[in-house]
C-alpha cells in the first residue's frame, strides 16, 4: 500500500527545492561568482531529484512492480502503469541520469549545462503535479 504521507513529503521536499532553484536561476553575475553557488545550486538538483527517485521507488514497490532495474527504471514503471505521461517518464529519467553525473562524477561536471538546466525546472515540477493527481486518484 503506498504510504501517501511520505510519498506527499518528498513531493513537498521537491517542491521546495525547486522553489531555491527558481530564485538562484535569477541570481546577478556577483552571486554567481561565489565559489558555492554552482556547489549549492548542484546540491539542490540533486536533492530534488533524489527525492523524485525515492517517491518513485516507494510506488513501485508499494504496488509490487519491481524491483526495478535502478532509479531511471524505477521512473520508466511509473509510465508503464500510467502515473506518469510516458514522455514524463522520459524526461525525468534523463534528470536521474544527470543527477548520477552530478553525484559520482562519471565525467567532468559542465557548469553550462548545470546554468542551462536552471532556465527550465519543468519537467521536475509536472513530476510532482502529475504524481499528486495520480495519489488523489489513487487514494
Amino acid at each position: 500500500m503506498v504510504d501517501e504521507t511520505r510519498v506527499l513529503r518528498l513531493l513537498r521536499s521537491v517542491t521546495d527545492d525547486l522553489a531555491r532553484l527558481e530564485s538562484e536561476a535569477d541570481s546577478d553575475d556577483v552571486r554567481r561568482q561565489d565559489p558555492m553557488w554552482l556547489a549549492g545550486v548542484k546540491y539542490t538538483f540533486v536533492t530534488a531529484i533524489e527525492a523524485c527517485i525515492d517517491a518513485a521507488q516507494h510506488i513501485c514497490s508499494a504496488e509490487g512492480w519491481g524491483p526495478p532495474a535502478d532509479n531511471g527504471d524505477a521512473v520508466q514503471l511509473l509510465g508503464a502503469h500510467d502515473v506518469l505521461p510516458m514522455a514524463m517518464a522520459d524526461a525525468v529519467r534523463r534528470a536521474v541520469g544527470f543527477r548520477n553525473v552530478l553525484v559520482h562524477d562519471y565525467a567532468d561536471v559542465d557548469d553550462g549545462v548545470v546554468v542551462a538546466r536552471l532556465a527550465d525546472l519543468s519537467d521536475l515540477r509536472r513530476f510532482v503535479r502529475e504524481l499528486a493527481a495520480w495519489l488523489q486518484r489513487a487514494g
